[in-house]
């Protein structure tokens, strides 16, 4: 999970460090973002997966673009010298306040989710110099009906179906230019063909859909939705393949730009949360540790029933059996898996969580109970440095 090089330090970091705190391995980060880049497909970063200062600059040094989806995402984004026409906006909830602020900072492109978005748009977009350019986002219904985090087949706000796009003129929205159509409904995949096999039964009803609204075919968006392995068994997507096929795809659709929106596919794997052990106790005959840090700081466990892999810190010779792992919340739902760790684990060792480079912090729940919020550290040149350091409640609390 992680290099030797690189946990000799986090070993000597984490004996210095007080609380729990996320690192992220920006070198390694860079060079995956570099690995990615091609001529076929333009890659938006979904802020969202994290919206940190040094991951967004490292992702701006190797030519990524940005998909916001609030107002908090655009002054991040924008305070990192990031320039308005590298952002997309994205998102089901979209004010008049918020399209409002976007145009007023220079964003030129928008995912449109409903026609109340578009009629918005098109009337605030009186009040600039530029005509922003518009995708449509499509909901589509798919044979395959499982359950997905992004709601595969369910009804969800993110856009809207063929049929009603199809009753809109779009002369009657003048001031914006429709460029294109979004589609974006399964996430962490794992099956790359399974992936291919949706994007290509995508690319009929859309191409109908350009042809019924009676506009030019420009730009084909489909998200992300890319998982990386969080359990042992579970394999990479191989991501030559999955370009290979996307530029088949973009030529059958005839388009002249296919992007995708990145999250955890670019930053997973390239971050790690670590935290102490508090407690050590055997109830009805099952391991149990006790955590300083639970889904306060990683509240996905518990969301999707899915764990993060965890190591011991430390070396260890000692056999591998499973243990319960809780955090230290007042309820039974702050829990981060049953998990093999080596039967010498004790109060006080350091346990690593690895791929938490996206959805960890920001998308956890920090406030509950008033426990310390975790730091957040960078790993670079062979150096680590705190960006934010660990904060106690009195921080937050008024």
């Amino acid at each position: 999970m992680i290099d030797l090089g690189f946990s000799k330090g986090l070993t000597e970091f984490a004996a210095n460090q007080q609380g729990s705190f996320f690192v992220y391995d920006l070198d390694a980060l860079s060079d995956h973002i570099a690995n990615l880049q091609n001529d076929h497909i333009k890659l938006w970063f979904a802020v969202k997966a994290n919206p940190l200062s040094s991951v967004i600059q490292t992702l701006d040094r190797q030519g990524m673009n940005f998909d916001v989806a609030s107002v908090g995402e655009l002054e991040q984004v924008l305070a990192q010298g990031i320039r308005p026409q590298r952002i997309l906006n994205t998102g089901p909830a979209k004010s008049a306040q918020q399209l409002a602020l976007f145009l007023q900072r220079g964003v030129n492109t928008y995912v449109v989710e409903s026609i109340n978005q578009l009629k918005l748009l098109n009337q605030l977009a009186e009040s600039v110099d530029f005509k922003p350019q518009v995708l449509l986002r499509v909901q589509l219904r798919f044979d395959d009906d499982g359950d997905n985090p992004l709601g595969g087949n369910s009804l969800t706000p993110f856009g809207l179906g063929i049929d009603e796009w199809s009753e809109i003129d779009l002369a009657d929205y003048s001031k914006v230019d429709v460029v294109g159509l979004h589609i974006f409904q399964w996430g962490n995949m794992l099956d790359g063909a399974k992936l291919i096999s949706l994007w290509q039964q995508m690319i009929t009803p859309l191409k109908a859909l350009a042809l019924t609204l009676n506009f030019e075919f420009k730009v084909l968006d489909l998200g992300g939705g890319l998982g990386i392995p969080y359990a042992g068994e579970q394999t990479k997507l191989d991501w030559a393949t999955l370009v290979a096929a996307l530029n088949i795809i973009k030529q059958q659709a005839n388009v002249n730009e296919l992007w995708l929106e990145l999250g955890r596919f670019a930053v997973g794997e390239y971050g790690h949360y670590l935290t102490k052990v508090v407690d050590r106790k055997i109830n009805y005959q099952q391991q149990m540790l006790v955590l300083e840090g639970g889904i306060n700081h990683l509240l996905r466990p518990a969301i999707t029933a899915q764990p993060f892999p965890v190591q011991l810190l430390r070396k260890s010779d000692g056999d591998f059996e499973p243990f319960h792992l809780h955090g230290p919340l007042c309820t039974s739902l702050d829990k981060l898996g049953v998990l093999a760790l080596p039967n010498d684990v004790a109060i006080d060792d350091h346990l690593v969580f690895s791929q938490c480079g996206a959805y960890g912090f920001t998308e956890a729940m920090p406030f509950f109970l008033c426990h310390s919020l975790p730091a957040e550290v960078i790993y670079q040149a062979g150096e680590f440095k705190v960006i934010r350091p660990t904060q106690p409640a009195s921080s937050y609390l008024f």
